[in-house]
């Protein structure tokens, strides 16, 4: 069921009124909202056989993760390892055609009902390019694959943070050898990899949720950061939103606590970063919802897709909130919001979810249940 043909002016309009990052507020000491989640609601599988998407034809029969982007009125979908053919039956990630990550994109802002792409990146042959080639070395002995964690667009360029994975372990377990950038300037169609910036394999910045904010009136791309793996806890950094800055690894700042006045510091030194979430965070999404004045992160933590609430982008951020758990849905993993996928009231979010099993990925929807749920206390978003 669709709402109708919402206009790409209605779109902005919910975003802006709704879910958005401008400007900051350095009170800590806000109550949290949140409660819990409510309804979660698996509305259609986007990629692979029986998937809303017909995919084949690009040679994808399985996949995972489906971050996204948004690029003016597209949103990109990015991929992980991804296959081309694949036994009926088959768990889990392999098979034929392998390439270490694709691209979709749509202009479908309507969540409600899954979300069809319009196109994807495609090779010479028609299959789904893959836009940053991994070294598809042996397991240990080097590259194994290059896996995009997320991206941002800054100055109409695109960027992926990506992952180098050189050990694949037991499930939730493994290392890199560093993470870095790649660019495109032509939206999405080629790409680059950067030799810089970069950062080390042992480090807490390999995988990232990349957010815009104003601060102060200037323009930022914050990360919040966690090592390989499903192991620790998310650090923070930021970059001021343009290219120069971007591809400048001396123009990199982390977090590193706060003043008295509970204004952040922010460090030119990765050594010096503080955890701003404590536990064991898996794939993770962040986004500022107006409709809360509060942050909002999903993520994995003990095989479960879980959300938690941040009063500033450095915390404090609540205890988690379960979305579901591996009982409920197996092989659960990488629960990704975006701003643009809301209900008018923000109280609804929609997010791309996968499932090891099918080794696809899914559209699912969830309420928020607040304070004011709760209590049953009338309060305008």
């Amino acid at each position: 069921m669709r709402w109708g043909q919402m206009s790409m002016i209605a779109a902005a309009a919910i975003l802006s009124g709704c879910w958005g990052g401008n400007g900051l507020d350095y009170d800590q000491g806000k109550p949290f909202l949140l409660q819990g989640t409510d309804n979660l609601t698996q509305i259609a599988q986007l990629t692979g056989p029986g998937a809303i998407n017909e995919t084949a034809s690009v040679a994808v029969a399985g996949t995972d993760l489906g971050s996204m982007i948004n690029f003016g009125e597209q949103t990109f979908f990015v991929f992980g390892d991804t296959f081309g053919t694949r036994a009926s039956d088959a768990f889990g990630g392999g098979g034929g055609n392998w390439r270490s990550n694709a691209l979709a994109y749509t202009t479908d802002t309507d969540p409600r009902d899954g979300i069809v792409f319009e196109g994807w990146i495609t090779d010479e042959i028609g299959f789904a390019l893959e836009p940053v080639p991994g070294e598809h070395e042996a397991n240990g002995m080097g590259e194994v694959t290059k896996i995009p964690t997320y991206g941002f667009v800054v100055e109409d360029t695109m960027y992926l943070y990506f992952m180098s994975v050189h050990f694949w372990g037991e499930p939730g377990e493994w290392d890199a050898n560093y993470s870095g950038l790649a660019r495109s300037r032509d939206r999405g169609q080629t790409w680059e990899i950067l030799e810089a910036p970069r950062w080390p394999g042992g480090s807490n910045f390999i995988q990232v949720a990349a957010y815009p904010v104003t601060e102060e009136g200037e323009e930022f791309i914050y990360f919040w950061a966690i090592e390989a793996g499903r192991f620790g806890g998310v650090q923070l950094m930021k970059v001021p939103a343009t290219t120069q800055a971007v591809e400048d690894q001396s123009s990199y700042r982390y977090f590193a606590g706060t003043e008295d006045s509970g204004a952040p510091i922010w460090s030119p030194e990765l050594a010096e970063a503080a955890t701003v979430l404590e536990g064991t965070v898996g794939e993770l999404s962040v986004v500022h919802s107006e409709t809360l004045d509060r942050w909002l992160m999903t993520y994995t933590s003990d095989d479960n897709a879980v959300i938690s609430e941040g009063i500033t982008p450095w915390g404090p951020w609540s205890d988690p909130h379960t979305i579901t758990t591996q009982a409920e849905h197996p092989g659960l993993y990488a629960p990704f919001m975006n701003p643009r996928f809301v209900s008018d009231d923000g109280k609804t979010i929609y997010f791309s979810m996968s499932l090891w099993g099918p080794y696809n990925v899914f559209w699912w929807s969830v309420d928020l249940v607040t304070e004011t749920d709760v209590s049953g206390t009338s309060r305008s978003p």
